[in-house]
């Protein structure tokens, strides 16, 4: 794929993934050209990329649309989620000698981005979240589980949880943080495992809040 390409598909997929392209968006690839400065063959190769990825469907003689996903969609990518993410979690503190301080400093960067959150917090909270639950999933040594969840999480509703949640529900969801840290710290795989399924449970009630409320798009 080419430099052009590759910019197309990245930009694109970080505005699909921050909701700058709410699902059921027309995706025309005049317009996509026009705004990135570029021709229209690397944002029709973009495309066909984001499809694979399952963030766009591209439809013969309509184009690109962005993906919708339904409350069934959300409740199997949850599903799936829970079982890969408690399985990582329990791995990584059976291992017994994963270097938590880097979790650690995750951890208080996020509570403090939740301290001084301005109109860009949550978008920087989104990103060290992503990166603490990727650690743990590294931290557990597997080579397939990183990438399948991926796919699960980088879903725009879904990698955009902290949107939904309550100064209440950030707050709990920072202790889950601090809880899974110390659970494989002290190499406690059951704690681990129960801590993440709990972490995952919250994530899927805020979601579901929100897919279920009358003219939600997702």
């Amino acid at each position: 794929m080419s430099h052009a390409s590759e910019r197309a598909y990245a930009d694109l997929r970080l505005e699909i993934l921050k909701g700058v392209h709410p699902a059921g968006t027309r995706l025309r690839e005049e317009q996509l050209a026009e705004t990135l400065g570029l021709s229209r063959t690397p944002v029709r190769e973009a495309l066909r990329r984001l499809e694979s990825d399952g963030l766009v469907t591209l439809t013969p003689n309509r184009g690109a649309e962005v993906v919708r996903l339904g409350v069934e969609d959300f409740e199997e990518i949850l599903e799936v989620r829970s079982v890969l993410e408690s399985h990582a979690a329990r791995r990584a503190a059976e291992r017994k000698d994963v270097d938590v301080a880097p979790l650690r400093a995750l951890c208080a960067a996020m509570e403090y981005q939740l301290s001084a959150l301005d109109a860009d917090g949550y978008d920087e909270i989104t990103r060290l979240n992503m990166e603490f639950h990727r650690a743990i999933h590294r931290a557990g040594g597997h080579r397939l589980i990183p990438d399948l969840l991926s796919r699960v999480i980088e879903v725009p509703l879904v990698r955009r949880t902290f949107d939904q949640y309550t100064s209440a529900e950030l707050e709990r969801s920072f202790m889950q943080h601090r809880e899974l840290v110390e659970a494989i710290d002290v190499g406690d795989g059951d704690w681990a495992e129960a801590v993440m399924r709990s972490h995952v449970r919250a994530a899927r009630a805020a979601l579901l809040r929100v897919v279920t409320e009358p003219g939600t798009s997702t």
